[in-house]
């Protein structure tokens, strides 16, 4: 039987003017168009196909791969809100997502990305989002390590700075002194296990500790001054959210490679902004870091 909402491998059948059906098994025979048939496609072959329903309500398939399928958490652009039925996600096909009012936790807008968990709805067997995302979490104990890299998304704010995914998989806290500033639902971006408590829950954090984080923080600021004639508009005054957006990193780490570099005579400080400067170079009078 073919699955809505997720990838299958399925029979071909005959052959028509609109496309090839396939054996959907209790879904009976479903249509894949003329235009998603994959070149030199025979009958009896077995190809890989998403089966969803279109836009009027009939079960199809496509070799059009969408962001996500049914069982996986995802990050989706709110492209449509309906006063009585939801809102419209784009999931990469041609017909959007329906976030139905019910599985709405807080109020989005156009433009907006959501965290939501992909689900085949039993009460209508269609393929819907929601943001109740706490009863889809993985049962099992996180596998993390404190310091381990691991891929985030931003789920909700909370009065201690943001609930996370990790992995996709489990729940963490980011902490707003951990370099939580600006975010937004929806977005992703790697971060680090800061630290996995006795119960099993953890916390994260946008960088690494000590070393680790200032060593690299430090090459790509001097890759971006050499790519930029030798100057940037950046220093230890910037914008903690112009220093994310542009560096990857909190203003704290940020702070600390600029002191790694000053100490090891590789920048200036020029008020506002750094200038690169060669190691040999006398730098007795330059600025301090604040």
């Amino acid at each position: 039987m073919a699955d809505l909402g997720r990838y299958n491998q399925l029979k071909v059948l005959y052959s028509t003017p609109h496309g090839i059906y396939l054996d959907g098994g209790d879904h009976g025979e479903i249509l894949l168009p003329t235009r998603y048939i994959p070149r030199g496609t025979q009958l009896d072959d077995v190809i890989e196909v998403f089966v969803y329903r279109d836009s009027e309500d009939r079960v199809i398939a496509t070799t059009e791969r969408p962001f996500a399928q049914a069982g996986e958490f995802a990050s989706l652009e709110v492209v449509g809100v309906h006063r009585q039925v939801g809102v419209f996600l784009n999931w990469g096909l041609p017909k959007d997502l329906l976030l139905p009012y019910r599985e709405l936790t807080e109020k989005v807008d156009v433009g907006q990305k959501v965290a939501v968990y992909i689900i085949l709805d039993e009460r209508s067997d269609r393929i819907i989002a929601t943001t109740r995302l706490n009863r889809h979490l993985s049962r099992q104990p996180a596998p993390y390590k404190k310091g381990q890299e691991v891929g985030l998304l931003i789920t909700n704010r909370t009065p201690l700075g943001y609930n996370v995914l990790v992995e996709k998989t489990h729940i963490a806290l980011l902490h707003a002194a951990m370099g939580a500033t600006a975010l937004q639902p929806g977005q992703e971006m790697r971060g680090f296990i800061s630290a996995v408590h006795p119960d099993g829950k953890l916390d994260v954090s946008l960088d690494a500790s000590g070393y680790q984080r200032v060593a690299p923080l430090t090459e790509r600021i001097l890759e971006a001054l050499k790519a930029n004639g030798g100057s940037l508009p950046f220093d230890d005054d910037s914008p903690a959210d112009r220093v994310r957006e542009n560096f990857g990193s909190s203003k704290t780490a940020f702070k600390q490679a600029l002191g790694a570099l000053f100490r090891q005579r590789k920048i200036r400080f020029t008020r506002p902004g750094i200038q690169w400067v060669d190691v040999n170079e006398p730098t007795s009078s330059d600025w301090r870091p604040s």
